[in-house]
């Protein structure tokens, strides 16, 4: 015989259940502990079908489409931060439009349906005024709209949740999202509960059953039927009632103007911040340019200076050069005397220069009285009264050299 538990664990494992079993005992548990408790398995939460409507244009995917909330006979459009008081749609997907990226039409779809999930744009009516926009939508059927006649847009049929909203039906079959009584310009986080139940505590209640709906109907009396257009829009419209819901020319040229004017401000943002963007870059590639300029001036500067020095060096040396070969030429057929090959100019430098090779000789001599001992030419009493006296005279010398070069002024 199957068991209750193995039937609810069946049931369970239809649903993709990951712990069939554990789920189903603990349910079974609670079921039996607390027995004004009974189990069911139902879909949690509930689809609504929000008509829209997108216009895409002749440069798709250049620029990004018209998008509205339609709302059809038996709804009243909702301010939003997504949708304004004609029913268009505002989205960061159209905003920031990119024609480069893939699947822009099912990405634009789906974030219509995050942010609608979050923000209904839409709410069911009550009787009294269902009534009246279906009176007012026969007036108006003779007149001219840029939408069909048909003042809502065709939903397949079949099972599932109802297309559009019945007045004052409350859970049981209303698929949008009801209203909230607002303030400020801006709606609730959710929408008010406000029948059956009696109480209004601001938050939808929770499902309890298949067919019933997180958020009632809007009562009666406590919301405008919709938003007014001015006086002269619905005279040039035939009479259009703006508080039906359809979207007029007017709403239509509106938009536009509005789309054309926010596009163009946008562009217009973007060229000036690029144009600044360019222009400072312009700027600091000016001073950079400016400031290497002031260092080429300087640096051609010093080669000039450079190069005139090194010109009169060279003229120097040329003159020079001649000088020399001058000297050469007159010399070369002459005997010179070693002794006579460098004379100075005063008694007091032929000094000096006799002192320093006197100085200079003594320094080899000693060396080599050096290496007369170290072969043995010499013993070495000889080499130490050699050594003394020409020590001696070496430090006479270098004296008199220091004397005469302060008086000379010689450093």
């Amino acid at each position: 015989m199957v068991t209750a538990m193995e039937k609810l664990r069946d049931k369970l494992s239809k649903y993709s259940y990951q712990n069939a079993d554990v789920t189903s005992r603990d349910v079974l548990n609670t079921v039996t502990q607390f027995r004004g408790l009974s189990h069911q398995i139902e879909p949690f939460g509930q689809n609504y079908n929000i008509p829209v409507c997108i216009w895409i244009m002749d440069t798709h995917p250049n620029n990004a489409p018209l998008c509205y909330v339609k709302p059809t006979s038996d709804m009243v459009l909702k301010i939003s931060r997504s949708t304004d008081h004609s029913g268009k749609i505002y989205l960061p997907q159209l905003h920031l439009w990119d024609p480069r990226q893939p699947n822009l039409l099912p990405n634009l779809v789906q974030a219509m349906i995050s942010a609608f999930s979050v923000e209904p744009p839409v709410y069911a009516k009550p009787r009294e005024t269902s009534h009246q926009q279906q009176q007012a939508n026969q007036q108006q059927s003779s007149s001219f709209t840029p939408y069909p006649t048909q003042p809502y847009m065709p939903v397949p049929s079949g099972g599932g949740n109802p297309p559009y909203p019945t007045a004052n039906s409350g859970y049981n079959s209303a698929p949008y999202p009801p209203a909230t009584p607002y303030s400020g310009g801006f709606p609730a986080p959710y929408p008010g509960y406000n029948s059956q139940s009696g109480s209004n505590s601001g938050y939808p209640p929770y499902p309890t059953g298949g067919n019933q709906l997180p958020y009632p109907a809007y009562p009666s009396g406590q919301y405008p039927a919709g938003p007014s257009m001015p006086p002269s829009a619905t005279t040039q419209n035939s009479g259009i009632d703006s508080g039906t819901g359809t979207i007029t020319e007017e709403h239509i040229r509106a938009s536009l103007l509005s789309a054309v004017e926010d596009k163009m401000r946008r562009s217009l943002r973007e060229q000036s911040s690029r144009a600044r963007d360019e222009l400072d870059i312009l700027r600091q590639t000016e001073s950079e340019l400016r400031a290497g300029k002031n260092r080429l001036d300087n640096i051609l500067s010093r080669l000039s200076k450079e190069q005139e020095e090194l010109d009169k060096n060279i003229s120097m040396l040329k003159d020079k050069e001649e000088e020399l070969s001058k000297a050469t030429e007159r010399l070369s057929d002459q005997e010179v005397d070693v002794d006579e090959a460098v004379t100075t100019t005063a008694p007091l430098y032929k000094q000096i220069l006799n002192s320093y090779a006197e100085e200079a000789a003594l320094e080899d001599t000693i060396y080599y009285v050096g290496e007369a001992l170290r072969r043995g030419v010499i013993d070495l009493d000889v080499f130490l009264k050699q050594v003394r006296s020409l020590s001696r005279r070496q430090f006479m010398l270098r004296a008199l050299m220091q004397k005469c070069r302060q008086k000379a002024g010689l450093k």
